[in-house]
């Protein structure tokens, strides 16, 4: 999936409107705020504003139901997908918001922790080491590298601090598709797998937990969690590969 000059293009459209709708959110999250009402906020800013189609909404891989809301939200032991709904914000909590959205085609995605009031020192050095170790991916990334690289430059970085990485979700190409090829994954060996090509375009977001990396699904059939209810924080850019290094379209 290497992209042209044009196609490139209609992929730095799509990032930077992901990022502006991460902007936009920001603000509005705090104590006694619902993922729900976060959710309603993005969703109609998406539509009315961008101009722009969520792509989560009513997105159903095979074997899963269809998703039901625009963005994801995923508060304190919640590892990824957390479904908006009522719930509302406490005093400390840290939520994860990940927004993809469509623009012509193309896909932006992107995510990124928040702090609704002050967290605790905890949870706010998981959130920082989490968003350090997604650097640590993309500085590895240039012509070719390895996809090994990256996912090992991840793991030693968060090991190195106590926490563990969660191996059963990975980055994705992406396009004009939500996920294509490859899957980037946040732990492994430098020198290992595919080599990265320029053109190419995929997400480097890694999931990492306080506890141990192991995770259980919700009866929902999307909420991911740890399963020693341990803290968890994920940022997520879109990447691509240049001539000499990488951009960041997010």
């Amino acid at each position: 999936h290497v992209k042209t000059r044009e196609q490139i293009e209609g992929m730095r459209v799509a990032g930077r409107l992901a990022a502006e709708l991460l902007d936009y959110i920001t603000p509005y999250v705090k104590p006694g705020v619902s993922t729900g009402y976060l959710d309603k906020l993005c969703h109609d800013y998406m539509v009315n504003v961008q101009g722009t189609i969520p792509a989560p909404l009513n997105y159903a891989p095979p074997g899963h139901r269809p998703y039901p809301k625009s963005v994801c939200t995923s508060v304190n032991h919640q590892v990824c997908h957390g479904v908006p709904g009522d719930k509302m914000l406490r005093h400390g909590d840290i939520v994860n918001i990940d927004v993809t959205v469509i623009k012509d085609g193309w896909h932006g995605d992107t995510s990124r922790m928040f702090y609704a009031g002050e967290p605790s020192v905890q949870a706010k050095r998981l959130c920082e080491v989490t968003y350090e170790a997604m650097w640590k991916g993309i500085a590895a990334v240039r012509p070719g590298a390895t996809l090994g690289d990256i996912g090992s430059a991840v793991q030693r970085h968060a090991e190195s601090h106590g926490f563990s990485v969660v191996r059963e979700f990975c980055g994705h190409g992406i396009g004009r598709r939500f996920h294509e090829e490859p899957q980037i994954l946040h732990y492994g060996r430098p020198g290992q797998g595919p080599k990265l090509h320029p053109g190419m375009t995929f997400t480097v977001e890694p999931m990492i937990n306080a506890g141990k990396r192991d995770i259980r699904q919700l009866a929902d059939g999307w909420t991911i969690v740890t399963a020693d209810h341990s803290l968890s924080a994920q940022w997520e850019h879109t990447v691509l590969v240049t001539e000499d290094a990488y951009e960041i379209l997010t």
